[in-house]
């Protein structure tokens, strides 16, 4: 082995290893060292000497340079690494360190000289690991530990210059690295700096003060030194490198701003002492930006997904960490519903706080959201003087970049919260308002506590633009919320709070409104009870959504219940309703709600659709003949299941939706045994974007074929729904009514022909007694024989004949008198000195109920008297 002051011509290709105790122990594979896994990668080679002038560390752009790996190297004098003795020629005779450590004399010599200079650099031969000679551009640096022992930081690159250039000549040739975007610093322990590269000399603006020995806080200006000095002195402390923090430089007069992505990474002798810091810094100002913009992109498709205001303001957090901040929390003020039902008012606390907000959603880097105070949904309070008081209030940021220096004013008015932020590192704040078409409706916290930089002005601008963004689509969901609350509020109290079928049918209903977006829609359904052991079942579907639609639907329900009474055929009714409904469009175009577009009355007449327009589905069932009669306008058809589970779905005429001005339905009537299942829906049940109508209907029909006769229709609706809704998802309300026919038994019906004469009147009143006795209503008779008196005589007089009389006893005692004659008895109320014209008057204030009803022979004039209990 030859001494230091004696270089072999060629390095042995296999060398062998030095006795243990002539090795510093050191690390020579780039998985385990600091520095090679930080500039290992790099293009330039990058050694590290001990004081005595032995290779400590060797990179993979060293041996790229030279062939030797570190195995080879590690241990041995960089002296053997020379093509010869002596260096190159030197720049002049006054250049009293020219070759630098390997110049002439011995190491120790080379080395002090150097060690006064502060720095060297030149060009020199090399020999390469297959013997031929390498010229290469050096650069070394003295690193001094607290132990006061030099060690040298050895830069080195491919000589790029012209032969006939004297090497001596080009060592002030700084080319190291010239190639590689990236700026290298090397800094003492006392964070002095000690070299720069040429990428971080000729930065631009960011790195003017680059003298060599400046300290840190002046060879950074403009940077935000104390954070840079943290990280430096962790580095120091720790041995751990720091990877990609993020600093920004910004000129003085803020015109412009710079952001680096640095690295950090401990030098250390062989025997693990730290003598200095590398950092390496990027320029990323462009990549920056479009991380904002990306961040940006990525709230707009993530922020506002939905329609509930839970949901945005957890996509908000979640889009805001990591990639803005470690922490963050939204709290939404009170005018913001969380639900249907609205919270409790609560009251301020005792100390004074006010219950400003509520907590919506939170997230952090850390498991468990260990730096929030409230958990979702708990009351926010806050403290007038607060800041987030000024930030709710006055609807401006709060930018603390450095909060840890304003803990004394944090903690006067928000205790509990400065405590929570100590304990979890949070060292940068911003509370940003978020606000929509002038109102705040609640603020985002953005906070830092693992990311060491600070939050600067531009993450302030990135933070209120996503607040922007949030605050839009939250006071969107509180518009829908609000809307869809009043609206289901609206359809609730228009619906018939009990259904009851009577005596005439056994009914069940059930009601799912959808969660789309475009809101409730506007079913509903009703059980009418007629005269005659009648019943009347309605189903309908508004066309629209939302309030409007639910509006509309009361209407049509009104209308229904108004044409009900006048007992129109459900054809006849029908009809009534849609001419009543375009008349109802009609009107409310003309207001000018049409024109509202900015087209001509006759362009908007012609583009707008009805404001009014529904599907429907109207059925009369009769007890006592068992027939049921069915009209519907655009509705799918209702499910007949006879008692033996088989289902059928008559065949009636569609006809168009009411409120088309169509205006012609026809009526099937169908015979029903008693224990038919009739089963009256919306299309929200049936139908899919997915699949057809048809498919629907045969779902339909395979579950209510296993309803039994005596199975509970209570029961019976809530798993039809549930099972027609399985898995898929409801694209409109659903609502459903299930009525079961009942047969009257014939003793509970009593009718007599009577012959057009004068004397059957009293035929007819000693029969109608006869059967009050039967039926052990004898206390009715007085007022039954006065109305069977005054129907039967008006009948005889004035209707053609035949004559029919019908009492019928369920719920009430019914007296129906058919004629021949088609026109509506009228009431009337005669003078004292008329001996006629106060039949029906008399009827009227008899019967609890009168009526009439046009039949195909003519019509039926009835009245009720209740008796008292059930049938």
């Amino acid at each position: 082995m030859p001494a230091p002051g004696e270089v072999p011509e060629v390095l042995p290709e296999h060398p062998p290893r030095r006795p243990t105790d002539d090795v510093h122990p050191t690390v020579a594979g780039a998985a385990t060292s600091p520095l090679l896994a930080a500039v290992g990668p790099a293009l330039a080679a990058v050694a590290l000497l001990d004081d005595a002038g032995r290779v400590a560390e060797w990179t993979p752009g060293a041996e790229r340079l030279l062939g030797h790996t570190a195995d080879e190297v590690v241990g041995r004098y960089a002296a053997e690494l020379l093509a010869c003795r002596t260096p190159g020629p030197s720049q002049g005779p006054e250049d009293e360190a020219a070759g630098g450590p390997f110049g002439r004399g011995s190491w120790e010599e080379r080395a002090s000289a150097v060690r006064e200079s502060g720095h060297w650099s030149g060009v020199q031969d090399l020999r390469h690991r297959d013997g031929r000679v390498v010229r290469a551009t050096l650069e070394a640096v003295p690193l001094s530990g607290d132990n006061g022992v030099t060690h040298w930081f050895l830069w080195a690159s491919e000589f790029a210059g012209a032969q006939d250039v004297p090497p001596a000549r080009a060592a002030v040739m700084r080319t190291l690295l010239d190639h590689a975007p990236i700026a290298l610093a090397v800094w003492g322990t006392d964070l002095r700096c000690v070299w720069l590269n040429t990428t971080a000399e000729h930065e631009v603006g960011a790195f003017r003060n680059r003298d060599i020995g400046l300290p840190m806080r002046e060879a950074l200006h403009g940077f935000d030194t104390a954070t840079a000095e943290n990280v430096m002195r962790r580095v120091l402390d720790g041995g751990g490198p720091v990877i990609d923090h993020e600093f920004r430089w910004m000129s003085d007069d803020g015109s412009q701003e710079r952001v680096f992505s640095s690295s950090f990474f401990r030098l250390d002798t062989a025997d693990g002492d730290p003598i200095g810091v590398c950092s390496i810094a990027v320029d990323i100002t462009n990549s920056w930006a479009r991380d904002r913009l990306s961040i940006l992109s990525r709230a707009g498709r993530q922020v506002g997904t939905t329609l509930d205001v839970i949901t945005t303001a957890q996509e908000l957090a979640d889009v805001a960490v990591p990639l803005l901040a470690d922490f963050v929390a939204v709290d939404l003020s009170e005018s913001v519903p969380f639900a249907v039902h609205p919270p409790e008012r609560v009251e301020p606390a005792s100390d004074g706080r006010l219950p400003l907000y509520r907590r919506a959603a939170a997230a952090s880097v850390h498991e468990g959201v260990p730096e929030s105070v409230f958990t979702n949904g708990e009351v926010v309070f806050v403290r007038p003087p607060s800041p987030y008081f000024r930030a709710a209030t006055g609807g401006v940021s709060i930018f603390e970049p450095d909060i840890r220096s304003n803990w004394s004013a944090w903690r006067l008015f928000e205790p509990e919260r400065v405590e929570a932020m100590e304990q979890t590192g949070i060292h940068s704040l911003m509370v940003v308002p978020l606000k929509a078409r002038g109102t705040t409706l609640g603020i985002a916290i953005f906070a830092r506590s693992e990311n060491a930089a600070p939050f600067s002005r531009d993450d302030l601008l990135l933070a209120e633009e996503l607040g922007l963004q949030a605050g839009l689509s939250i006071d969107n969901a509180r518009r829908y919320t609000r809307e869809r609350t009043a609206a289901l509020a609206l359809q609730r109290n228009l619906m018939p709070r009990k259904l009851s079928g009577g005596t005439t049918m056994e009914v069940a209903s059930r009601y799912l409104p959808t969660d789309v977006h475009e809101g409730v829609g506007g079913d509903w359904f009703d059980v009418i009870p007629l005269p005659g052991a009648r019943l009347a079942l309605v189903i309908g579907d508004v066309v629209g959504h939302g309030i409007n639609a639910a509006a509309a639907m009361g209407r049509f329900r009104t209308a229904v219940h108004t044409l009900a009474d006048l007992d129109l055929p459900p054809d006849e009714l029908l009809a009534h309703l849609d001419d009543l409904a375009v008349h109802l469009s009609e009107s409310e175009m003309s207001s000018g709600a049409g024109t509202a577009t900015g087209l001509q009355p006759e362009a908007a007449e012609a583009f707008s659709p009805p404001t009014m327009a529904a599907t429907c589905v109207y059925a009369v069932y009769d007890a006592v003949n068992q027939t049921c009669t069915i009209a519907r306008a655009g509705h799918p058809p209702p499910a007949v299941v006879d008692p033996s589970g088989f289902v059928t779905f008559p065949e009636t005429p569609a006809g168009a939706p009411v409120g088309m001005g169509v205006g012609s339905y026809e009526s099937v009537e169908l015979k029903l045994a008693e224990g038919s299942l009739v089963a009256l829906y919306t299309d929200g049940l049936v139908e899919r974007r997915t699949s057809d109508l048809d498919a629907g209907l045969d779902r339909l029909a395979d579950v209510v074929s296993q309803a039994g006769p005596k199975t509970p229709l209570d029961g019976l609706c809530r798993r039809i729904v549930d099972s027609m809704t399985a898995r898929l998802h409801t694209e409109d309300d659903i609502a459903l009514l299930l009525a079961r026919t009942r047969a009257l038994d014939p003793g509970q019906v009593a009718t007599w022909e009577l012959r057009r004469d004068p004397s059957t009147v009293g035929e007819a009143r000693g029969a109608a007694s006869a059967q009050l006795a039967e039926w052990g209503l004898e206390a009715l008779s007085p007022a039954v024989e006065l109305i069977v008196s005054e129907l039967v005589t008006n009948a005889v007089r004035y209707g053609g004949t035949p004559v029919r009389l019908r009492l019928i006893r369920h719920s009430t005692l019914v007296i129906e008198v058919a004629d021949a004659d088609s026109s509506s008895p009228r009431l009337r109320h005669a003078r004292v000195t008329e001996e006629s014209g106060r039949g029906l008057f008399l009827v009227s204030k008899t019967a609890d109920r009168w009526g009439s009803r046009f039949t195909p022979e003519g019509k039926i004039t009835w009245a009720e008297l209740d008796t008292g209990g059930p049938a």
